[in-house]
């Protein structure tokens, strides 16, 4: 099988660090790609928003499957013109992966499939965002309706904070907050059938002990030790399914990854949102614990043939991702700074810990950052503990100028607590 992966990022390098493993794929092509995924696939220069040309560049290479890695393509459209050339896609059509580029238009269909969420408002004035803050009072919540690269959301006690943001917005989801620890779990569906993955726990705040500004996400951990072991059945009884048979009666059947966020709150687990790719750094956590081939996976979903896949395997090992990211990051990230360590990563603590690119690139010799998340250390281990400690001391081989990470993932996870 001939695949080609669309996009840059560390989801993109996991993806294809996975494939690359896979015996059933004879190539891997991704496009643009980055430094790190140019060790395991060939690279290509595409505008990976442009539909007609991923489609040509997909039918030049002669691949079999094209996976759509992040989220701004799939709302582009690109899956629909990759489709439209006859050949398999991993990713939703642009209709479908409203579900993500639209808050309002998820917090519809939720409502439709009789999905647990919380309460909320969509608002398009300061006069109904003012009602809004004030029905629902502080902790508050404010979400831009559209695509934020996962900074488009604040949670805050300040009411003026939480204004201004709203005023920076076309459109806003104003909603209740929804206490409780939050999940990521993932969901490969054709559009009838859905297949979830393992959960995992992601930290968006920049800080130790989740402080600071929210970012795109600092780290990540699985499997949950803490969580219910009935959590996925019931996420998929009453989400996930619910969810793709809503999107299937209006006509527009959601074919490739689904990503629920949910919140376990007091009264239950609620959706706090949908993603309709694979989330990053999730995705480096879960593809690390995964045991069967991904590349039959993602076929028979583009396919329609999920049905008759054999029940997935898992790794009892635990998997931990650590980002680092450039200085000033989530603000205006510091780039072309040259990153070292990596060559002693590859040497000490492979396999059990690795390093997946996100924003790099070669200059020259040399590797350096080219955006504000630059690599996810990632490591395996028997257990959390184990898998931290290995993250951790991989990190500590890697230097580049003012980068900050957060020391505390999967900390509490790892003791208990």
């Amino acid at each position: 099988m001939k695949v080609l992966v669309i996009g840059t990022g560390a989801r993109e390098h996991a993806l294809c660090r996975s494939l690359s493993l896979d015996p059933a794929v004879t190539a891997l092509h991704c496009a643009p790609g980055n430094a790190g995924i140019a060790e395991v696939a060939e690279l290509h220069p595409v505008d990976a928003l442009d539909g007609a040309a991923v489609s040509a560049l997909a039918a030049q290479l002669g691949v079999d499957l094209v996976v759509v890695g992040p989220e701004a393509p799939l709302v582009a459209g690109v899956a629909d013109a990759v489709r439209e050339a006859g050949i398999a896609v991993f990713g939703p059509s642009k209709e479908a992966a409203r579900l993500e580029g639209s808050k309002a238009f998820a917090k519809d269909v939720m409502a439709a499939a009789a999905v647990p969420t919380a309460r909320s408002y969509v608002c398009t004035t300061e006069a109904e965002v003012d009602e809004a803050l004030d029905a629902f009072g502080p902790p508050y919540v404010v979400k831009d309706d559209g695509l934020a690269a996962g900074k488009g959301v604040v949670v805050t006690a300040d009411l003026d904070a939480a204004k201004a943001h709203a005023r920076a917005c076309d459109r806003v989801v104003i909603e209740e907050y929804l206490d409780g620890p939050e999940v990521s779990l993932f969901a490969v569906t054709d559009g009838e059938t859905v297949l979830p993955l393992q959960p995992a726990q992601d930290f968006k705040r920049a800080l130790d002990n989740d402080e600071g500004p929210n970012t795109g996400g600092m780290g990540a951990y699985s499997p949950l030790p803490w969580a219910d072991p009935k959590l996925v059945d019931d996420v998929l009884h009453s989400v996930l399914q619910p969810t793709v048979d809503e999107l299937r009666r209006r006509g527009t059947p959601f074919s490739g990854l689904l990503y629920a966020g949910l919140a376990i709150t007091s009264r239950g687990v609620r959706v706090i949102e949908f993603n309709a790719r694979f989330g990053d750094p999730e995705t480096q956590v879960v593809l690390a614990r995964l045991k069967t081939p991904l590349a039959g996976i993602l076929m028979a979903a583009a396919t329609g043939n999920l049905a008759n896949l054999e029940p997935l395997r898992w790794s009892d090992d635990a998997a931990v991702t650590v980002v680092v990211a450039s200085h000033n990051y989530p603000g205006t990230p510091r780039t072309g700074d040259p990153i070292t360590g990596l060559d002693a990563v590859a040497e000490l603590d492979a396999p059990h810990a690795y390093v997946l690119h996100a924003g790099t690139k070669r200059d020259g010799d040399a590797v350096v950052s080219a955006g504000g998340r630059v690599l996810s250390v990632t490591a395996t281990g028997g257990d959390l503990a184990e898998a931290r400690e290995r993250a951790y001391s991989a990190v500590s081989r890697i230097h580049l100028d003012g980068s900050q990470h957060r020391t505390d993932i999967a900390a509490k996870a790892a003791t208990g607590a």
